[in-house]
């Protein structure tokens, strides 16, 4: 069976801190990751060294993620990387037109094809295991959840809350 730590995935997204967050998220499930802010730059990284996914923004400045795809489906070897959607626009004027021509096109198909931004960590991380046929084991998930749950309690900790908690790691790890 494939394995995380085997696999490299190409985080396109245009907004830095999205790009930051969805790389972050697959590091922390295992992958080796690549990131790039538009659909030029990313074309130039496959072109040095193909990606085994591409997790793909559609609405970006210089090259969008329609064009991006759709120049990859017309090459003999870049065609065969799976991509998964990740957009804020599948909804509006924006994006929608886009999204809907790679679904009507057959340069998209099957279910996992897009999600909608903000992404659910743990479903972003399991729609890439699936399609790369990586077990989904419950380690990961509960890395991810704990992770999210932490995140969601330090910024709503009182200043003395997060000294509390930062003396009880110290404390856990001279032990």
């Amino acid at each position: 069976m494939a394995r995380a730590e085997d696999k490299t995935i190409l985080v396109v997204d245009d907004e830095p801190n999205v790009r930051q967050y969805l790389a972050t998220v697959l590091e922390d499930a295992g992958f080796h990751v690549a990131t790039a802010s538009d659909g030029v730059e990313a074309l130039e990284m496959i072109k040095q060294e193909m990606p085994d996914f591409i997790s793909l923004d559609l609405i970006m400045p210089h090259k969008s993620g329609h064009k991006l795809l759709h120049e990859l489906r017309r090459h003999k070897r870049w065609s065969r990387i799976p991509v998964l959607i990740v957009t804020a626009h599948a909804q509006d004027d924006l994006g929608k037109g886009d999204l809907q021509d790679l679904l009507d096109n057959c340069v998209m198909s099957g279910p996992g094809t897009y999600l909608e931004k903000p992404v659910n960590p743990l479903t972003y991380v399991r729609s890439i295991q699936r399609a790369l046929g990586i077990e989904e084991t419950d380690e990961t998930a509960d890395k991810i959840n704990l992770k999210s749950e932490l995140e969601r309690s330090l910024r709503s900790a009182t200043p003395e809350a997060l000294r509390k908690a930062l003396d009880a790691l110290k404390q856990q790890g001279n032990a």
